[in-house]
């Protein structure tokens, strides 16, 4: 997932979002052989000097964080004690919070709903503003059981144009090589029938010809990354339809989504546009969102 050195990093609130991402976070790091780091946003230090001063006891915020974080490690043991792991508390809001390790992460990985997020909300304000902004890979974890247990044995990897998905190619290789499963490479396409309503005719490229070219765009993206993992067994499927609604219908019976992301020019972060959104909102597995960095 990087270089090995870099930890995977998991946001953690003490909700129930958060302990989907310390599970499949655990697993993630069994299979490369990473350090977990287990980060809680807080702002209670600001305040700590203050209240220490007047021989207060501890506020219940840093309580609370101390035993989230604790409660997080303590899960890692009992499933897997060789994992190392470490554990901060950040006088920090939780996305700036998440964007500062994420320099220094193989990977930021959140639930998908935060403590406090209201309940009809489909996904939280901070794995969104995350995703959208951050400079590693940022994975929401989010799904059914079977999903987050890889029994489906594929990972999926939406083809999108090549100036944003080098990276996402990459990244999608790495984990269907380190999990020893199918890695299906999805592009959608479309044919508008007739493109000029006033004279009713056909457009001038074919099916076929809208079909061929997505199929070049998956050869040429995935060439160097199958030559380098010549032991991923790599399905090319073009299907028919608007991206979203394709690839959200191929999440039911993947273990991971990958799609790529591209910078943009000055501070505004990454640019998701409407796929990486809807599936954002609406897979049925775990979203890793990988930024092409130049």
């Amino acid at each position: 997932m990087g270089k090995m050195a870099l930890p995977l990093v998991v946001g953690v609130d003490g909700s129930d979002g958060s302990l989907l991402a310390i599970d499949w976070a655990v697993d993630e790091a069994q299979r490369h052989g990473l350090t977990l780091r287990f980060i809680y946003a807080s702002l209670w230090e600001r305040y700590e000097g203050a209240l220490s001063a007047m021989g207060r006891e501890r506020p219940s915020e840093q309580v609370m964080a101390e035993n989230i974080v604790g409660t997080a490690a303590e899960r890692v043991r009992r499933y897997d004690p060789s994992l190392t792991v470490e554990t901060d508390t950040v006088p920090a809001e939780a996305v700036s919070a998440l964007l500062a390790e994420g320099r220094h992460a193989a990977a930021v990985v959140t639930g998908s709903r935060g403590r406090g997020e209201l309940k009809g909300a489909l996904l939280g304000s901070v794995s969104l503003a995350v995703a959208s902004r951050s400079d590693c890979p940022v994975v929401v974890v989010r799904g059914e059981k079977s999903a987050l247990s890889g029994s489906h044995e594929r990972v999926l990897l939406g083809a999108g144009d090549p100036d944003t998905s080098g990276a996402a190619v990459r990244f999608a290789f790495r984990e269907a090589d380190v999990r020893g499963c199918e890695l299906d490479v999805v592009r959608a396409w479309r044919c508008p029938a007739y493109e000029n309503a006033d004279d009713g005719a056909p457009s001038g490229d074919s099916e076929d010809q809208h079909e061929q070219r997505a199929s070049a765009l998956i050869d040429t993206l995935v060439a160097e990354a199958a030559a380098e993992h010549p032991g991923v067994r790599v399905r090319k499927t073009t299907i028919e339809g608007p991206a979203r609604k394709v690839l959200v219908h191929q999440t039911a019976a993947a273990d991971l989504v990958v799609l790529g992301a591209r910078h943009r020019s000055g501070h505004f972060g990454l640019q998701l546009g409407r796929v990486t959104h809807t599936l954002l909102l609406h897979a049925a597995c775990p979203v890793a969102v990988v930024p092409q960095t130049t």
